[in-house]
């Protein structure tokens, strides 16, 4: 038996936007359903919002997300935001995302897409532990942590 995980993504009005914007970045197929088309009469308030949405590349992203109901506007600020200070970094989310790729220039293309409208937390470049890492918080609110897999050695 094996399972998958797939994050998923509440937002307040804009998770089709976010869904595409991440489809921009990632390539793969888009997949959206409304609550209109789940019974919701088409004339309702919510009917055009996004009640399952996915996107799913063959590189292996998938992220899914959801309108939250009668929830319009920018989603709450976490109580502190994302920050680096004195080499560690602070935050009041919950979680970030992370993806990891084999090589600079791969992940490094994903980081630039993201980067458009972003706050950068950590820029994108050599770490300590890994030939590259960065660190950001993309136009949706979501934080984002990108990072090139470090050849491991058996010692």
């Amino acid at each position: 038996m094996s399972i998958t995980t797939t994050t998923h993504l509440n937002f307040r009005g804009n998770a089709r936007e976010a869904l595409e914007f991440y489809q921009s970045v990632f390539g793969g197929q888009i997949m959206v359903i409304a609550y209109g088309d789940f019974g919701l009469p088409q004339d309702a308030p919510d009917a055009d919002k996004v009640v399952w949405g996915q996107v799913a590349a063959d590189n292996g992203f998938r992220v899914m997300a959801y309108d939250v109901p009668g929830q319009a506007g920018p989603a709450p600020a976490p109580a502190s935001p994302t920050s680096r200070e004195n080499g560690v970094t602070l935050t009041g989310s919950p979680f970030f995302l992370s993806v990891r790729g084999d090589s600079v220039e791969e992940v490094g293309g994903y980081w630039e897409k993201l980067a458009k409208d972003a706050t950068i937390v950590e820029p994108y470049g050599p770490a300590r532990w890994a030939p590259a890492f960065g660190m950001l918080t993309d136009r949706f609110g979501v934080t984002w942590i990108l990072d090139v897999a470090a050849p491991y050695s058996v010692a």
